[in-house]
């Protein structure tokens, strides 16, 4: 078990989010014109608020009830699952290292590791995997992926899988998961094309960096859907559940989302900051001097107008990642859950492209 991509038979999908538990599978068709994967399993269970606080499993019970619904109601039978995790207690970062042998590097990673884990802790209080991605045998330097996560954080996510009923073959970053959706899709540019997957979760926004079909950033922002919900329950005082519909431009309270909309674009705007922030960081430190294309996925890519702040503030395109756009649905079963999730959908389909045995 990793926390890094590790081919075989396709694993089912879980992903434990802060607002609601997801599965998903698929069945791989082997057409090798038109879609590869046909959808067999989809759905989403909502968990009660503050069950999960800032990626931390507060409620383990509440947790693990949700997904043995879920199993239920979707008739699962397959065991074997990818999960993920993300969030403040997960760090990836890319390191530079001398080409040395598979026992050398294991304990170069041990000690570039140390270097970056917040003070006050230790190697053993995190789980730790890594990846070569690339080997300069000419310059005498490999690049390494480094990935690690707090290991009680870990730990729970894997439990309550795990009590649910299922076996956690993969431990996935949800950044990586996001990241394998968008390969597999039809949205992806051209070879060169520098753009900006945004996964906006109900706690956390991920982000990865691409070049082409090469991912080169990741990072998970401590910001979240639930800040929409919140300043309009705040601004408005209204319920959350009525808060939650207008923010996706649904009528709600009294309400229409036009009137809730001074209180949507201040967070967007906000949003919008912290978003331009990150992408001069990822500019400055790659020496990348533009951004072609930002990518919504989440639930919170469906905030009333948020798309039209970004493509305000950025003065690019700015799209939403279709996770189905490369598998073959019908209008029943699983396909018509399909327009209720959308591209909240985004993790899940890439935990369900896990095969048993990746690494």
């Amino acid at each position: 078990m990793g926390l890094l991509p590790a081919k075989n038979k396709l694993m089912v999908g879980l992903d434990i989010g802060s607002s609601s538990v997801k599965v998903c599978e698929l069945q791989s068709t082997g057409k090798r014109i038109g879609p590869q994967y046909r959808l067999q399993k989809l759905g989403i269970a909502q968990i009660p608020p503050d069950s999960i606080v800032d990626g931390d499993i507060m409620d383990s019970n509440a947790v693990i009830s949700a997904i043995r619904q879920l199993l239920a109601e979707q008739k699962i039978k397959s065991k074997e699952a990818a999960i993920s995790v993300s969030g403040q207690q997960v760090i990836v970062k890319k390191v530079t290292l001398q080409l040395m042998s598979q026992s050398e590097l294991i304990e170069s990673i041990r000690w570039e590791a140390e270097s970056f884990f917040p003070s006050g802790h230790s190697f053993d209080n995190y789980v730790l995997d890594y990846a070569i991605l690339e080997e300069r045998k000419s310059e005498g330097h490999m690049d390494v992926l480094l990935v690690a996560c707090r290991k009680d954080k870990f730990e729970s996510y894997v439990s309550c899988a795990a009590q649910a009923g299922l076996k956690p073959a993969q431990v996935d970053l949800d950044v990586f998961a996001l990241q394998n959706v968008y390969e597999a899709s039809s949205v992806q540019g051209g070879f060169d094309e520098v753009a900006a997957i945004v996964n906006i979760g109900a706690a956390f926004t991920n982000l990865c960096m691409m070049i082409g079909r090469r991912s080169v950033f990741w990072r998970d922002l401590a910001f979240g859907g639930n800040r929409f919900t919140e300043k309009i329950m705040q601004d408005w005082g209204l319920t959350r559940e009525s808060a939650e519909a207008l923010k996706q431009g649904v009528p709600a309270g009294n309400r229409e989302p036009v009137d809730v909309s001074p209180s949507l674009a201040a967070i967007s705007d906000l949003f919008a900051t912290e978003l331009a922030r990150n992408a001069e960081f990822f500019r400055s430190n790659f020496k990348v001097d533009r951004l072609d294309r930002i990518i919504l996925a989440g639930g919170g890519s469906k905030v009333f107008n948020l798309i039209g702040v970004l493509r305000d503030r950025f003065r690019i395109p700015v799209d939403t990642l279709n996770p189905f756009s490369f598998i073959e649905t019908d209008d029943r079963g699983a396909g018509s859950d399909i327009n209720a999730i959308g591209c909240a959908a985004a993790v899940v389909v890439g935990l369900a492209l896990r095969e048993k045995g990746d690494r």
